[in-house]
């Protein structure tokens, strides 16, 4: 075993972070053997880290938390899945949300607060919404302090565009490459504060006892060593679980749900997991290839005047929302895309067409860079001729449940942020709200977890309760990593992605949710005969890891969705095609021996402030942009 404080761990300056190769040397020679351990994998020893806070994911949300902890004195630990800066904040391309008033001086955070509480079709946490709608203005200013280059205005302010069910021009950008330029940004101001990050970790389990967090345990994605995290401040921000779907637009990779269910082991509650959004715009079709099939087409096209048209040319968005077109809620556009493909309208790939080709040349070229090379690079010119699009699973509103103003999950030491909780986001997620909430309420949990560190936190004592927990994950893992079966863990993802977009995609009924989780069931069985091909380094053990969160994730999902007898947001049940006002509830997972059980909530009211921007009634009029 070896012990090794966080600031052994990758910390970085301006000029150099440790190599991979430098990390899993580094401290050799004081390695300590510990009598009678395991190890992993027959290995006679794992690492040991300590640190005050671990912080989990390291996108946007995590930075974020990591930097405010920084700020504040304390020296947190980042772990991340990938490489440092690689996250999938960086695919999040259109914009980020804040009131600013830049172009429309009318707008402000109540405003943007009800149009969230709107699109959510008022399951949001009020706290959640209102914290991120006041705080956004001042976070927008203070990553333009920090270096990021947003788009400009003539007159020199941060330019806004309009975006899907949005009342006013409220979503900052930078051309299309918004998530990139703020992680960029966020990842430099973490290295100016020399935040400690380790790289291409992963983990399988968190140390704790139902009631409280006390680490985590995991691998070394590149040397296959065994990680044992301890500390008394855990926070998740790993991500959502849109991935589990086969057409989606994150990586594979990523987005699998293990925020969720590491949580849900750990004892926390889990809400609203039925709420599944499926952007309308992936890309679809042979012409671009099976490795971009779901890849987003950002929703800044339709935000900058893209049309979207059916197989016979007609403009299709007419006849569902004559009023917003194109720039309705994401679920309205989605479902109308659905609708046109199945009575025979669409294109031979099963999609429809995007079409930007009448604006200008240069400026789509200006607005959408990365859209227009993207395309390029696969044959297709975006200033002369539509793509062709269809929806895809994009984003995750349920998750961790949390108190907002201080990212408690209650179990004690256990936090989360970002896409990895519910709440801000409701039955549906207004576009550029994602971006927004990272930044909100990471700097608030970041200042609550500070708060919450004391002296004794800098090296926490590892007792034999919590080495023999991990022990035993180490254990399991070394048997999983030895499955010599028949069937693949990439496989069984791949029917796993099949069976949830054939049963609880777009559409959904009671027949198709049992009918998918008897398939689960099914599917489970044949976890029995898993076989890992490669050692603890290889993608084959990564999604074996993957799978059994995966699957934990899945069900939760399937049953939530049949359990809302009624259609609201992004989740629609043909059998229960209205909104039911006894369903404006959270539907609340909770896990014990016994399995999953649920129950319901009921949802708080906005303030007297944001009730009065409800009731104005803003609204955007989409044809005057025409």
């Amino acid at each position: 075993m070896t012990e090794s404080p966080s600031n052994g761990s990758d910390t970085v300056d301006d000029n150099r972070r440790t190599t991979s190769h430098e990390r899993s040397t580094a401290g050799i020679e004081n390695r300590l053997e510990t009598e009678g351990d395991p190890g992993f994998a027959g290995d006679p020893e794992y690492e040991v880290v300590t640190t005050p806070v671990l912080v989990i994911g390291a996108g946007a949300a995590g930075a974020r938390v990591a930097i405010e902890l920084a700020e504040s004195g304390i020296d947190p630990l980042v772990i991340g899945k990938r490489d440092h800066g690689d996250a999938h904040t960086t695919w999040a391309a259109g914009g980020v949300n804040a009131a600013l008033g830049s172009l429309d001086p009318e707008d402000d955070w109540t405003i943007h607060a009800a149009d969230t509480f709107n699109e959510g079709h008022h399951l949001n946490d009020p706290d959640a919404v209102e914290l991120t709608a006041r705080e956004m203005p001042d976070r927008i200013r203070e990553l333009e302090a920090w270096g990021m280059p947003f788009d400009r205005t003539e007159d020199g302010d941060v330019n806004q565009r309009y975006f899907g069910a949005q009342s006013y021009r409220r979503t900052c950008f930078v051309g299309d490459r918004t998530g990139e330029a703020m992680l960029g940004t966020l990842v430099d101001r973490a290295r100016d504060l020399e935040v400690p990050y380790r790289e291409n970790v992963m983990i399988t389990r968190l140390l704790s006892d139902g009631r409280r967090v006390d680490g985590a345990v995991g691998f070394d994605m590149e040397t296959g060593e065994g990680l044992l995290f301890r500390t008394n401040h855990v926070v998740l921000a790993a991500g959502g679980f849109s991935a589990l779907y086969h057409r989606h637009s994150s990586r594979d990779d990523e987005n699998n749900g293990d925020g969720q269910a590491l949580a849900l082991e750990a004892g926390a509650r889990l809400v609203d997991l039925e709420f599944v959004q499926f952007h309308p715009t992936g890309m679809v079709g042979e012409r671009y290839g099976e490795e971009w099939d779901g890849r987003l087409v950002t929703e800044a096209v339709r935000g900058e005047g893209g049309r979207l048209y059916n197989s016979e040319g007609e403009r299709f968005m007419e006849r569902y929302s004559p009023d917003q077109m194109e720039l309705d809620a994401r679920d309205v556009v989605a479902r109308a895309i659905a609708q046109e493909v199945r009575e025979g309208r669409g294109t031979e790939d099963g999609g429809v067409y995007l079409d930007i080709s009448h604006r200008d040349d240069q400026y789509v070229r200006n607005r959408l860079p990365s859209m227009v090379e993207r395309f390029e690079s696969l044959g297709v010119d975006i200033t002369e001729e539509p793509m062709v699009v269809g929806p895809t699973a994009h984003y995750t509103m349920g998750g961790v449940d949390i108190d907002f103003r201080t990212g408690e999950t209650g179990v004690g030491g256990l936090y989360a942020v970002g896409e990895t909780v519910a709440g801000v986001h409701g039955a549906n997620r207004l576009g550029g709200n994602s971006l927004a909430e990272t930044v909100a309420i990471g700097k608030l949990v970041g200042d609550h977890v500070a708060a919450a560190v004391t002296d004794g936190d800098d090296d926490p004592a590892l007792t034999d309760g919590q080495r023999a927990l991990a022990e035993r994950e180490f254990e399991a893992l070394r048997e999983l990593a030895a499955s010599d079966g028949t069937v693949t863990p990439t496989a069984l993802l791949e029917d796993l992605g099949d069976l949830l977009w054939d049963h609880a995609g777009i559409l959904r009924d009671d027949a198709g949710l049992r009918e998918g989780l008897a398939k689960l069931d099914a599917l489970r069985e044949r976890t029995a005969d898993l076989r890992v091909a490669g050692d603890r380094t290889s993608k084959s053990f990564e999604y074996a890891v993957d799978l059994s969160m995966s699957l934990t994730v899945a069900e939760a999902m399937l049953r939530a969705a049949r359990e809302r007898t009624e259609s609201r947001g992004a989740h629609y049940r043909t059998d229960y095609p209205e909104t039911a006002d006894d369903w404006r509830v959270n539907l609340v997972v909770t896990a014990d021996p016994a399995g999953l059980s649920f129950s319901r909530r009921g949802v708080g009211d906005p303030s007297p402030a944001v009730r009065a921007a409800l009731e104005a009634d803003h609204e955007l009029d989409y044809h005057h942009l025409e």
